[in-house]
């Protein structure tokens, strides 16, 4: 098969529930690679990224912030996905779609990465990433309990009147 016609058959394959998915692929690549640059290049000027603590809800700019230091001492973060769903949102436009993963992370286990791709001029772009940690249901209420400790540690002490 010359490479014409071979790039036309993977042309033909493609939809768009692979194309964004390739780029959440991508975009985990070049987390574990550092390549800061490239890997803020994949979200939308306006996207957020919510992380596993509470208090992460960042726009990109906050992110960037937060991530470059790291990125530019060559360290990154590695999340091996396993298992993702992208689906397409019933808008007219066909420029939305949502997506849920499971992802396998040394550190932590078993964690989920959800989040919401637009299509744009310079192609699939991201939105809004989650992540979160994937807690199984019988260890819920003991997780959940030492949350609850931790913050209540933490919480200042309200003044006696």
């Amino acid at each position: 098969m010359s490479l014409l016609a071979l790039s036309l058959a993977i042309a033909l394959q493609s939809t768009p529930e692979a194309e964004a998915s390739a780029v959440v692929e991508r975009l985990h690549d070049l987390a574990s690679a550092a390549d800061g640059p490239a890997y803020f290049a994949l979200f939308t000027p306006d996207a957020r990224f919510v992380g596993t603590d509470a208090s992460e809800r960042w726009s990109v700019e906050q992110f960037r912030a937060y991530a470059m230091p790291y990125f530019s001492q060559g360290r990154g973060w590695t999340y091996h996905p396993r298992d993702r769903v992208v689906t397409m949102l019933a808008v007219p436009c066909g420029c939305v779609a949502s997506f849920d993963e499971l992802l396998d992370n040394d550190a932590y286990g078993v964690t989920r990465g959800s989040g919401v791709l637009v299509k744009t001029d310079g192609g699939w772009k991201i939105q809004q990433y989650v992540l979160s940690y994937a807690v199984p249901n019988d260890v819920a209420r003991d997780v959940t309990a030492l949350i609850r400790a931790h913050e209540t540690a933490a919480a200042p002490a309200t003044p006696v009147p």
